[in-house]
């Protein structure tokens, strides 16, 4: 099947699967398969949609998505499914998720984990939905000092866990926060960084530091 034109308009009631794909630093040329698909979903469209629409938007950062609060310094969980309650759990006690939402908002994260593991390796995971049980983006970090059993794509344990949940409908800003992200905890230095912090509050501070950079 020939591609589509990235320009042509996405009629009402259509639906299209998008891929992000995120480019990171290897030391020798890499292949496709060394590139994590770490967002992967259908996307439901409104009229007029346009498929290159997301380039056109800006998009948050990880420091507009925590606080000090939505940081768990000391993540109890065992495998992704339990680090992904954990989390939403946080969410809960920090008044970001309302408690009689939390098993409809734990399955559609679950759902979308279990079509294809969001862990990208480097100790990295971030599971992710969208849903219209919230009304912005939030997110919630776990820092893991055993590791994490995430089936990740190098098949190491994974330290750091972003939950990231963002309103049923918006795509754009979905695909580049969570681009941005990704690109963020890739850096070994910043994840050093976050693992050696000593609290909660000093985890923010050195997201705050590095965001946007």
């Amino acid at each position: 099947m020939p591609p589509r034109d990235s320009r042509e308009v996405i009629e009402p009631g259509q639906s299209f699967q998008a891929v992000l794909f995120v480019p990171f630093c290897y030391d020798a040329p890499p292949r496709l398969s060394d590139f994590p698909a770490i967002c992967e979903f259908t996307l439901e469209v409104r009229p007029g949609f346009r498929r290159n629409a997301m380039i056109e938007h800006g998009s948050m950062n990880l420091a507009d998505i925590l606080s000090p609060k939505q940081i768990i310094t000391d993540l109890q969980a065992a495998n992704r499914w339990e680090a992904i309650d954990e989390l939403i759990r946080n969410l809960v006690d920090c008044d970001k998720i309302k408690p009689e939402h939390v098993e409809q908002i734990a399955a559609v994260v679950k759902k979308r984990e279990a079509s294809m593991s969001t862990g990208i390796g480097f100790g990295i995971g971030i599971p992710h939905a969208s849903t219209d049980l919230i009304a912005e983006v939030v997110g919630s970090l776990g820092r893991s000092r055993q590791g994490v059993n995430f089936d990740a794509l190098d098949n190491q344990p994974v330290n750091l866990v972003m939950l990231f949940l963002v309103p049923q409908g918006q795509f754009q800003k979905h695909l580049h926060t969570l681009a941005n992200i990704a690109k963020l905890l890739h850096k070994k230095e910043f994840r050093q960084a976050l693992e050696q912090a000593s609290d909660a509050q000093a985890m923010y501070q050195i997201i705050r530091d590095n965001s946007g950079k």
